[in-house]
């Protein structure tokens, strides 16, 4: 059986099966932190584009938030873009790293058109996370010079062909479709990096919706797309092969972010708050050296490149190592404000940053992906050290949040920004129970501020 096959009969069990209450719930609380992460984003630049474009283009199908009526391959795309840009989305660690909840705006989009109830929409998240990260888990392609949003591009089709309510060779067709003209470079991630880096994953998100829409009408693609002599496997990921158990659920292993910073850091920002919490107010001044000992695919992703160690866009801040442990140990915080321009040039931190250290540490790499490692390491010129290594931070699966520690996370990301927040998160938590998902991003428009 092509894999394109075996991903559609997946698609087919998945539209019918009994899905288990706990699985219910982590799609609920992934949904209301993309909706948190989105309203977050609201004013930030490239949504604000993302947004006129929308509104020059017009078109009706599905809600685009701050625009209201627009087709539902521009709704998934801005709507995606303001899930994904703080970076602040939930994450899964395999041979790839990437964000599931990137896939959510698309499967939206598709729901909206069709006027899908909450139950059919929680089943297409949760296919397109179960693809997402066996993919992820299969072939790393970030290292033959591919980004992961090329995976996104697959599985939010899988998401959208659930909504579209696809049948098999639909479905299959759908995945040729979306897995072909959709390979995206890994350039996106290198340096310092751009808006698109942002971006890059709402846009692959859009391109599998599309591709899902396509195939409902009619339209076929390249097959076999995975296996076929100028295929997927031969010059992307190489041969892999996905399974699906029926009693294993992949957004069991995805992992809801505390902090807006690039995921390999998370456990790196819990060490520097504990040691601040234990040496109380610190003195910058007499901070003599900072050691991080890290694991190799942080060091290749957010430490090793030059820019990252004086970055100067948003996007290569919350992508450097140095920079996160540096603003969090002088601010005792990292939040959105941390990435404002005047904040990434403060000569405080860039002084820290030029104390610091950073090196893979011993052994630490066994604990990756299922754990991410940092140990942070101070030494005052008193001669006292103070140290410490986290290597599942808070919001980790192995460590979730609580929900009272989500709800106030999505408060503080919500409240400035819609009236109506108690109701949207409320709205959330009765997901499959819900008519028609449509009621989710008309409730956020009717509530918005700005």
């Amino acid at each position: 059986m092509l894999l394109s096959e075996k991903i559609a009969q997946y698609i087919e069990d998945i539209k019918t099966r009994k899905i288990p209450p706990e699985v219910v719930r982590l799609v609920k609380e992934r949904l209301v932190d993309s909706i948190a992460v989105a309203l977050g984003a609201y004013d930030a630049p490239p949504v604000k584009i993302s947004r006129a474009v929308v509104e020059r283009l017009g078109g009706k199908g599905a809600v685009a938030i701050g625009v209201g009526e627009a087709s539902p391959d521009h709704a998934a795309f801005l709507n995606g873009v303001m899930v994904r840009y703080i970076d602040f989305n939930d994450t899964y660690l395999g041979k790839e790293a990437l964000h599931p909840s990137d896939n959510i705006p698309a499967i939206q989009a598709a729901g909206e058109l069709m006027g899908i109830d909450g139950d059919l929409f929680i089943r297409g998240i949760v296919a397109s996370y179960e693809v997402a990260c066996r993919l992820a888990d299969a072939s790393c392609i970030r290292d033959r010079g591919w980004d992961h949003v090329t995976y996104i591009a697959i599985s939010s089709a899988v998401g959208a062909a659930v909504a579209l309510d696809l049948g098999f060779e639909e479905a299959v067709q759908a995945i040729n479709l979306a897995a072909t003209p959709n390979i995206a470079l890994r350039q996106t991630r290198v340096g310092e990096l751009s808006m698109w880096k942002g971006c890059a994953a709402a846009n692959a998100a859009r391109n599998g919706l599309f591709a899902a829409l396509l195939a409902k009408e009619g339209m076929t693609g390249p097959s076999p797309v995975f296996e076929g002599e100028r295929g997927f496997f031969k010059q992307v990921s190489g041969e892999l092969d996905l399974d699906f158990p029926k009693n294993e659920y992949m957004i069991s292993k995805t992992s809801i972010k505390r902090h807006p910073v690039e995921y390999h850091s998370m456990s790196a920002v819990d060490s520097v708050l504990i040691l601040r919490d234990r040496l109380g107010e610190v003195d910058i001044s007499k901070i003599e050296k900072i050691d991080v000992e890290t694991f190799t695919v942080s060091y290749q992703i957010i430490v090793k490149d030059p820019e990252k160690w004086r970055p100067k866009t948003k996007e290569t801040a919350d992508h450097s190592l140095p920079y996160i442990v540096a603003t969090t140990l002088y601010d005792g915080y990292i939040w959105i404000d941390s990435y404002d321009e005047d904040k990434i040039s403060r000569k405080p931190v860039l002084d820290l940053i030029d104390k610091m250290e950073i090196k893979v540490g011993d052994g630490f790499d066994k604990y990756y992906p299922e754990g991410i490692p940092n140990r942070i390491k101070i030494y005052m010129t008193d001669g006292s050290v103070a140290e410490e290594l986290v290597i599942y931070p808070k919001g980790h699966f192995k460590n979730p949040m609580t929900v009272d520690e989500l709800y106030d996370k999505y408060s503080r990301l919500t409240k400035e920004v819609i009236t109506n927040y108690k109701d949207v998160w409320d709205l959330v938590w009765r997901l499959d129970t819900i008519d028609n998902i449509r009621e989710i991003n008309e409730t956020i428009n009717a509530g918005l501020k700005k």
